[in-house]
């Protein structure tokens, strides 16, 4: 069992940045992939940005540019600094851990936190 804590979100005008922070605690027993998920009322959950152990990355489109994401390894850690934040970046932030399944013998598995609010206003 996994559990992620969150933290960094706020309120923020309108081409002002934000840092959110996540660390990771529980059996974390093999390599796991750590990023990023936003959700907006009535809207499914988006792919925002995520990074591998090994320091690979990606982005949803709409954040290119202008959300970074990094991990502290060791530390069990993932951070997204978002800069330029525009009003369509409102959400609530997730944390997502997910251990693939890198053998046919085992499974996947995918854990998040709790959720940290984003509102970019002017």
């Amino acid at each position: 069992q996994v559990q992620l804590v969150e933290s960094g979100g706020g309120l923020v005008q309108p081409g002002g940045s934000l840092t959110l922070s996540c660390t990771a605690s529980g059996s974390i027993l093999r390599p796991a992939v750590m990023g990023w998920y936003r959700q907006s009322p009535g809207k499914e959950r988006e792919f925002v940005a995520a990074m591998t152990n090994r320091g690979a990355s990606n982005y949803a489109d709409s954040v290119k540019g202008r959300f970074t994401i990094s991990r502290d390894v060791a530390k069990n850690s993932v951070y997204l600094r978002m800069n330029s934040l525009q009003p369509e970046d409102t959400a609530v932030y997730h944390c997502n851990l997910r251990i693939p399944a890198y053998t046919v013998e085992q499974t996947e598995y995918n854990y998040w936190g709790q959720g940290t609010q984003v509102t970019v206003v002017s």
